[in-house]
């Protein structure tokens, strides 16, 4: 007797984080269902063994169509609008992706029997300016824009909604994600806009001193922890390396990698940026089975090497 494969979808699997979330899926055998807007995502990083549905997740009917028609046992959440500044000058907008969106997805999932949701949460902006470093899942969360502020509610819904309907999820809060297929120019993300702007020989700024630091994970890191989790664990993980790194440093290393000779231009530091945080990842080791396996220099050089070749000259 043969058994159908479990059947899994990724919400924004034509982002750069969800595209890896894809692959990750259809390697593990799963059968994959994509739902992206295209709003940044990208037609070129479907992976075409999977299914593709250009819907946004503000139409709920179209979310249900989809629910309906796929039956996913396990729905990875990526889909979002994802930028700190951005998100000061459209709170609403934020709001209207990234909250409704997720409820619309939620109510979806209850009515067809989904298992688990596995949701992309934010570390850097969930937790603000934290007290203490590294910030661990039980640092009270403190968002400083609208884009936090959106993640933590999607967390609140999230718990709410497994009290209320049984719907198991993890809230993973990612670190600063970074490796090939991010756009610089549609997704947040200091390493795709300098090593873009690098590799074309044109200007980088650096916003403020380039002193804050962020705690660099590797995207193919990333997905791996989607995985695992679809079957592991409940509530909230931190997933980053419990490293911190400035952005001078990383304007330096990937001049090296690049051969950039010009020096870094530098403006005037921007509202509502963290100053530095960095995540312990301890609980995603102990109950995920996860912890990253790729450090910076070698993701920045993989990276580097995507950019340079044919599917990185964007």
């Amino acid at each position: 007797m043969t058994h159908s494969p479990p059947a899994a979808l990724v919400t924004g699997g034509a982002g750069f984080i969800g595209s890896h979330i894809v692959d990750a899926f259809l390697a593990a055998g799963y059968r994959v269902s994509v739902i992206d807007s295209l709003r940044t995502g990208r037609r070129e990083n479907l992976n075409p063994a999977a299914t593709f549905h250009e819907i946004d997740l503000r139409d709920a009917d179209a979310v249900e169509r989809v629910l309906a028609a796929e039956q996913p046992a396990v729905i990875s959440h990526q889909a979002a609008a994802a930028d700190v500044r951005d998100s000061l000058a459209h709170p609403q907008e934020y709001a209207q992706i990234n909250i409704v969106g997720t409820l619309n997805l939620l109510q979806a999932a209850n009515a067809h029997g989904v298992s688990k949701i596995v949701f992309a949460s934010t570390g850097g902006a969930v937790y603000g300016n934290p007290g203490h470093l590294p910030a661990t899942e039980e640092t009270p969360a403190a968002p400083l824009d609208p884009y936090g502020v959106s993640k933590r509610a999607c967390e609140y819904y999230l718990e709410s909604n497994r009290l209320n309907f049984g719907l198991d999820y993890c809230a993973l809060r990612y670190g600063n994600v970074y490796g090939p297929r991010q756009n610089g120019q549609g997704e947040a993300g200091v390493v795709a806009i300098f090593t873009e702007r690098m590799l074309a020989g044109a200007p980088v700024l650096i916003h403020g001193d380039g002193q804050n630091q962020r705690d660099f994970v590797f995207g193919p890191d990333v997905a791996r922890a989607n995985l695992l989790a679809a079957t592991r664990g409940s509530g909230v993980y931190n997933i980053g390396t419990g490293v911190g790194t400035d952005i001078n440093t990383v304007f330096a290393r990937l001049a090296a990698l690049t051969g950039y000779a010009r020096p870094a231009e530098r403006g005037p530091a921007k509202a509502g940026e963290v100053r530095a945080t960095w995540m312990a990842c301890a609980k995603a080791d102990r109950e995920l089975g996860w912890r990253p396996t790729v450090g910076l220099a070698d993701g920045l050089a993989h990276t580097v090497c995507h950019y340079r070749g044919p599917a990185g000259a964007a």
